[in-house]
């Protein structure tokens, strides 16, 4: 009996040493709360990408307030096929998580992709998640100068002197035009490359009415107008530092190329019953019924949705946009140039990509972005109606491709144009102006001049916006 005990016990312990080599080699997993009390976790054989700032990754949600369906049909499947030894854990921001949970649970994405430009000094420097990667994109291969040109100097303008992160895709504006307001007056449709001065005639030949129907001409929302300005003027002057005190931050909206920009707007506000209410009026916004507003400046996703694009479109959301689709005939064109000669849109509404210098996975996390910039990723992108930033023939051709909603509308125009880019921004230090107060503050609400409105802004509403974050312990 004793013999038999003893070997009971010698089997059980050599069970254990068995089984503990598997146990240790289990991935260690991290539970992330969250203010929806869903379960959510992060393995650390798993390379975790994180997205923010990008409505349509945000439209479709599951039962566990998980948003990964949109980012997998337009890119993730596709990268899980080019990686297939790597197991990819994707991410939309709120959905459940969001940056402080990750944060407060010790967990770090290893690929965040954001919007650089404003979100950078707002939320990924805050947690520390950003860094100089010029060496280890020359390291992995990633060419920056085969990307576009305007979104790369979007993201070295936000990185105190260094490259934080590589652009991706761009959201970029267009204009939209309803066909059927065009038709009904017997006006011409707007071409690639017309100008503001056209679009003005345009905008006061249909501002009318028909009955009792108004139709509003033009629409362009102020704040993007001045945030993307087809100059590429940048509201922060040259300081001694790449990081400046707030103290030290000197900015300038009052010269003459801010000025003559701002007028260039102001007249499409004076036109009687051509007021601003809110781009979306194209499809249904603010005004009363669709179908009664002619051009408006919107995004590329946006254009995804009107047409149908059901990826693009929320939960939920389908048939409300069908029954309004009815009053739309879609038009796209580039957004109005300033002078003939030019072919400058709006600067770059550019997700980059970020890779956090704490990542565990970084060398891993460099070959994914790599994968994510190349013609093959580029091309998926593209075909799925994004704006990639490399624009190889073959990418652009592809525009498109996968959405059946834009077979029937001619979007030439969205790889159309030169995004004007900034420059002059060394030694400055991003903050997240108040530009608003221009247009939709002194100009609609106040009654200001152009002069008087960047005045009053630059003096006045600036600085005190900057004291106030100071004082609150924020530098954006």
């Amino acid at each position: 009996m004793k013999h038999k005990t003893r070997g009971l016990a010698l089997l059980a312990l050599a069970l254990t040493v068995v089984a503990a080599p598997a146990n240790a080699s289990a991935a260690a997993c991290k539970d992330v709360p969250n203010k929806y009390n869903q379960p959510f976790s992060v393995c650390d054989d798993e390379l975790f990408i994180f997205a923010a700032n990008y409505k349509p990754f945000e439209s479709s949600v599951d039962g566990n307030r998980q948003g990964t369906r949109v980012f997998d049909e337009i890119i993730g499947n596709k990268l899980r096929a080019a990686f297939p030894g790597v197991k990819i854990k994707y991410a939309t921001w709120d959905l459940p998580v969001r940056y402080e949970n990750l944060k407060s649970a010790g967990v770090t994405p290893d690929i965040i992709i954001e919007d650089p430009k404003s979100r950078i000094d707002r939320d990924l420097e805050p947690m520390g998640w950003v860094g100089d990667l010029t060496a280890d994109l020359q390291k992995a291969g990633i060419d920056l100068g085969k990307l576009n040109k305007a979104s790369v100097e979007l993201v070295k303008s936000r990185s105190d002197g260094g490259v934080y992160g590589v652009p991706l895709f761009i959201d970029e504006h267009v204009l939209l035009y309803n066909k059927k307001i065009f038709d009904k007056f017997g006006v011409k449709y707007p071409k690639l490359g017309m100008t503001y001065d056209d679009a003005y005639k345009l905008a006061k030949k249909l501002t009318r009415d028909d009955g009792l129907d108004h139709y509003k001409g033009y629409m362009q929302h102020p704040d993007q107008y001045l945030e993307f300005n087809q100059l590429g003027l940048y509201p922060f002057q040259p300081t001694s530092s790449e990081e400046p005190k707030p103290e030290e931050v000197k900015v300038s909206i009052s010269g003459d190329g801010w000025k003559q920009y701002v007028e260039n707007l102001y007249r499409f506000l004076e036109i009687p019953r051509n007021d601003f209410t809110t781009v979306t009026d194209f499809f249904k916004g603010d005004m009363s019924r669709p179908g009664h507003l002619a051009m408006a400046v919107e995004t590329l996703s946006r254009l995804n949705m009107y047409a149908g694009n059901e990826l693009f479109i929320e939960d939920g959301d389908e048939e409300a946009f069908k029954e309004q689709a009815k009053s739309v005939d879609i038009g796209v064109t580039s957004i109005p140039v300033l002078t003939r000669d030019s072919k400058a849109i709006y600067q770059p509404n550019t997700r980059a990509a970020f890779i956090p210098p704490t990542s565990a996975k970084k060398e891993q996390a460099l070959q994914v972005v790599k994968w994510l910039v190349s013609e093959e990723a580029q091309t998926e992108l593209s075909k799925q109606g994004i704006k990639a930033v490399l624009q190889t023939d073959n990418v652009v051709s592809n525009f498109g491709k996968s959405v059946p909603e834009l077979a029937g509308i001619d979007t030439s125009a969205v790889y159309w144009g030169e995004n004007a880019a900034v420059s002059n921004y060394q030694n400055t230090e991003f903050w997240d102006l108040p530009l608003y107060s221009v247009f939709r503050q002194h100009v609609l609400r106040d009654g200001m001049t152009a002069e008087q409105s960047l005045t009053v802004s630059e003096q006045q509403d600036i600085p005190a916006y900057i004291k106030a974050q100071a004082a609150a312990g924020k530098d954006w």
